[in-house]
């Protein structure tokens, strides 16, 4: 038995591209590395903070295309001989899917945890009242 998608309803017209975030947001929420936080700083900012010991400024870089917030982090390849490797060593790519309006402030590398801020806009709410024409 398959669940039906919540957004297949007659009655929700135009959020295809609603469905689409959602299912990139869960995909994105299997991913674990690197760890992650979001922290709500004020009503109208967030502070996205991720652990990213080891990694230096010029191998990270935080990008925003459009509504989407991409974290990447690229490791130089070490020649070092390890007896054991219990530090994570690898690259990522980490998204996150930013509603309408929002921007990116900063990006800070601190202590191993790079701080992205973030600004959500005010709600702006308007009630438009639509004409009724009459055919012919």
């Amino acid at each position: 038995m398959t669940r039906p998608a919540p957004f297949d309803s007659p009655f929700l017209l135009g959020f295809e591209h609603t469905r689409a975030l959602i299912e990139r947001a869960a995909k994105a929420a299997a991913e674990s590395y690197p760890p992650y936080n979001v922290e709500a700083v004020d009503e109208n900012r967030v502070r996205i903070t991720l652990a990213v010991a080891g990694f230096t400024p010029a191998q990270l870089a935080v990008t925003v295309e459009g509504n989407q917030l991409t974290v990447r982090g690229e490791r130089d390849a070490e020649d070092r001989a390890f007896l054991h490797r219990g530090i994570a060593a690898r690259g990522f790519t980490r998204a996150f899917v930013l509603a309408d309006g929002m921007e990116v402030e900063a990006a800070t590398l601190e202590h191993g945890l790079l701080h992205v801020d973030v600004a959500r806009p005010e709600a702006a709410r308007a009630v438009r009242q639509i004409p009724i024409r009459v055919a012919g």
